[in-house]
């Protein structure tokens, strides 16, 4: 047995073979990189719930059963240590951080290994579909298992090792979910912020409350939404929520009091130091979406008298949470902005150097009411990592620096997507080759078409002088003539059902991974665009006998089964032409092994063609 869920429910049989109960979980040691297995928990007569110690009495266990050492008036309970945890409590059904992945996932079953002396450990979580078929049924695992290495799409296990999971703290309490901080400290600020926007909502404070002041403050920067950042600054006390805020950089302190409440935010400040404080309000002050609102005030500017050993000194007194230096500015006697030097020419130059010898004197800068959008084309025109931002008389107010002007042009470019009518997260790098979201996304409208040229006929039959008042008076529009038009306007169905089909092979050829040891799936392609064939034909049928037995059910007597038969003969024929999309597949194969380049227009020609022509054929029986 290698898995958690296999050993629930087995019975748990004494020395003298007398069944005492049922399996209903585990324990194990959490201080270990493969815990092991230190409880058995067990249902007894009655429900009675019992834990014994695994080392001390389980002498063995299989598929049957777990076996004891001792009979059962012999075996004394125990009960669990601080630093144990039960599985099925405590773990299987509940979030998990994988901190490699940087994401929450799901424990769906638990994975386990057993040793040659009767230990059995804990390998890791198994977070995939195997593990939610595995808990339906054995049986059902391995025939999707079956059914998906058929279609080529292997069904592989998803396994988080215990050492990149998140620790479950055991409480007299309660059990909550909590990351240990030598784990949290190697993890980038961002990917925090990503781990705690997808825990649950009960959950996030928690992971929170685990990180320091530094590393809470860096973290709810990253947070995208403003609703999130709020909920977590307002899940801390006032003290704690202000000493956070002193901690991060101006402008995002500003950025993130802005959201909150006017009461909440004046408390917040005035429990700062009062440089902090200070440095705020100014942001503050300024206009929202402007150059003063995005910049920092954290900058160094010397005279430019100054020499560059003064520079390397300065920038050596900073504190160690000062925003990153990408420049020395420098200045006159007024303190107006006159120069800017690199990093790169301090690194270079003699240390007795005067600044105002080697700065850079033509200096780009914005006013504080500045866009901030304009602010980020400035950065980009002249590739800065920062842009001082001054008052009219070149005073220096601060600066904006690369990362502030990134996150601008995000906004900018999501809001541009809005107002387009783009979706952010729609994908523009092809179709998506699952099976029914590529149904969901781009067949409904060969229903619409479907519908359309329903819609054609009925107008058609219902009213032949609509075509021509003079030909429908001299009789030239016959009954014959009307059923002729019907598979005419029901075969674009035809056709886009066969363009479809080949933009859907084209995807799945760019898609497959390629292995030399493994062979083609051809049978589970065929089989895939089989299933996708008849779904689409049932549709178009059903579409069409809705039509019939509703706009037609007072025409004339023969224009039901005409309608009809055209509709079962576009279903034939779209059921043969997904069925045939495996020689495309394996002609796009084959011209690739030969080098053979194969243009998609030339297929798309081929499968219109050959759809086109089965269908006329057909579709003229019912006119015989």
């Amino acid at each position: 047995m290698n898995y958690f869920s296999e050993m629930l429910r087995l019975p748990v049989v004494d020395a003298v073979g007398e069944k005492i109960g049922v399996v209903n979980d585990l324990g194990i040691a959490t201080g270990e990189v493969f815990p092991r297995v230190t409880a058995l928990a067990f249902q007894g007569p009655g429900k009675t719930p019992f834990m014994i110690s695994w080392r001390k009495y389980v002498e063995r266990f299989d598929e049957d059963g777990v076996y004891l050492k001792y009979p059962a008036t012999d075996i004394r309970f125990s009960y669990l240590q601080p630093d144990e945890v039960l599985l099925a409590r405590d773990i299987m059904n509940k979030q998990i951080v994988d901190t490699q992945g940087m994401k929450v996932v799901r424990v769906n079953d638990i994975k386990l290994s057993a040793t040659g002396d009767n230990q059995l450990r804990l390998l890791g979580a198994e977070v995939g579909a195997r593990g939610l078929l595995r808990a339906i049924h054995p049986l059902f695992e391995r025939v999707s298992m079956k059914v998906a290495q058929m279609l080529g799409k292997p069904l592989a296990e998803d396994i988080i090792a215990w050492s990149y999971m998140d620790l479950l703290e055991r409480s007299t309490k309660q059990i909550k979910l909590s990351v240990s901080h030598k784990t949290l400290s190697e993890l980038h600020p961002a990917d925090i912020a990503d781990i705690i926007e997808q825990l649950d909502p009960r959950l996030r404070t928690q992971v929170f409350a685990q990180l320091d002041t530094e590393q809470a403050a860096e973290a709810i920067t990253e947070l995208d939404d403003d609703e999130l950042m709020t909920e977590m600054l307002e899940g801390l006390s006032d003290r704690e929520a202000s000493t956070m805020l002193a901690t991060m950089d101006p402008d995002d302190a500003a950025a993130l009091i802005e959201e909150l409440d006017y009461e909440k935010a004046e408390k917040l400040l005035r429990l700062m130091g009062v440089k902090e404080e200070k440095a705020i309000r100014d942001l503050l002050g300024y206009e929202e979406d402007t150059a003063g609102r995005i910049m920092t005030n954290q900058f160094v500017a010397l005279p430019a008298t100054a020499t560059v050993q003064d520079a390397i000194d300065a920038l050596r007194g900073l504190d160690e949470d000062f925003e990153s230096i990408y420049y020395v500015y420098t200045t006159d006697a007024e303190g107006a902005l006159t120069g800017v030097l690199s990093m790169r020419s301090l690194v270079v130059a003699e240390h007795t150097d005067r600044l105002k010898d080697l700065a850079y004197r033509d200096v780009v800068w914005v006013a504080p009411d500045l866009d901030q959008e304009l602010v980020a084309d400035e950065m980009t025109k002249y590739d800065l990592v920062a842009i001082p931002v001054c008052d009219e008389s070149r005073h220096i107010l601060g600066i904006v620096t690369v990362d502030d002007a990134l996150d601008v042009i995000a906004e900018e470019h999501a809001e541009d997507l809005q107002i387009a009518g783009v979706s952010v997260s729609e994908n523009s790098a092809g179709e998506s080759t699952h099976v029914f979201s590529w149904f969901a996304q781009r067949q409904y409208w060969i229903v619409v078409w479907a519908i359309a040229a329903c819609a054609i006929s009925a107008i058609v039959v219902s009213s032949p002088e609509s075509i021509d008042p003079a030909l429908g008076a001299a009789g030239v529009i016959t009954g014959e003539g009307l059923m002729a038009l019907m598979p005419i306007a029901i075969m674009p169905v035809v056709l886009l059902a066969s363009m479809r089909m080949v933009s859907f092979v084209k995807n799945s050829y760019l898609e497959y991974d390629e292995r030399d040891d493994e062979p083609k799936p051809y049978l589970g392609f065929f089989l895939k665009t089989v299933l996708i064939g008849i779904v689409l034909a049932a549709v178009v049928y059903v579409c069409g006998e809705l039509m019939a037995t509703t706009i037609f059910a007072a025409a004339e007597p023969w224009v039901i089964p005409t309608l009809l038969d055209c509709f079962k003969g576009a279903a034939a024929v779209i059921v043969a032409t997904y069925a045939s999309a495996v020689i495309y597949f394996y002609v796009l194969f084959r011209s690739d092994e030969k080098d053979q380049g194969i243009s998609g227009t030339s297929l798309t020609f081929a499968a219109v063609l050959l759809s086109a022509i089965a269908y006329t054929v057909i579709g003229a029986l019912p006119l015989l």
